[in-house]
């Protein structure tokens, strides 16, 4: 699985492990299939509630065609760029910022996916991928997004607080207000949160330094919180 890291408008270095072919694969099957379990049930339950053709043809349409071309942008869209097989591999849709990606970025992959992937049963999207070098496919290169894995690194449970660039600056100042307690417990939390894949925990570990130092950022709470303990460590090198 290769690396990618990304320097943010705001100097925050950040590293993230790219989600593998073999993943994407695995994940869009998955989809696949829960779309395909779904349409069977639809159809068993369309056949019995009516009797006319053209009745059943708009419901097949409103019921089963609509959910299948819209399943992909609707599930990342409302589960943070997820869909029930990237949740199950534990990968998601970002963008390369480290923002969270807009509707808009949603859309434009979503729209490209459709040749990518649907049409080509992910022939295309397969190739792009395995040439582009960061894991994207022609969809992810138009909005300025990968999917990433959201694993831990199996070596260590700590964060890779010490590995900071050359000429590191220091993102949230107000960091310092925190305890080196303080700085612990977030650091237990979020390994914890992405360890389970639990993004409500995340968010509420957030939200508290947030409210503790009053910081006001766009970052999305998984590298908002690699910023914060690299800050910390930073100032806790600098000035003891």
């Amino acid at each position: 699985m290769s690396t990618i890291h990304v320097q943010t408008a705001q100097n925050v270095a950040l590293e993230y492990e790219v989600a593998s072919v073999g993943d994407r694969i695995l994940a869009q099957l998955l989809d696949w299939l829960v779309l395909l379990l779904f349409s069977v049930v639809v159809n068993f339950l369309i056949e019995k509630a009516t009797s006319s053709q053209d009745e059943r043809r708009i419901l097949l349409m409103l019921l089963i065609a609509l959910p299948w071309l819209l399943y992909q942008p609707l599930c990342e869209i409302f589960f943070n760029g997820q869909s029930i097989g990237k949740r199950a591999r534990q990968i998601k849709v970002t963008r390369r910022d480290g923002l969270r990606p807009h509707l808009g970025d949603y859309l434009l992959r979503w729209l490209l996916g459709l040749l990518e992937v649907s049409a080509s049963f992910g022939s295309i999207a397969t190739v792009a991928v395995l040439l582009n070098g960061h894991g994207q496919r022609l969809g992810d290169m138009a909005a300025n997004t990968m999917v990433v894995s959201l694993r831990p690194a199996p070596a260590t449970g700590s964060l890779p607080l010490a590995d900071l660039p050359a000429g590191y600056m220091v993102v949230f100042p107000q960091v310092s207000t925190l305890s080196d307690q303080d700085i612990n417990l977030v650091r237990r939390l979020m390994h914890q949160a992405l360890k389970r894949n639990n993004y409500m925990l995340l968010h509420e570990v957030a939200n508290k330094v947030k409210a503790l130092t009053s910081i006001q950022t766009d970052l999305q709470d998984e590298p908002f919180l690699h910023t914060i303990l690299q800050d910390h460590a930073y100032l806790a090198a600098t000035y003891g």
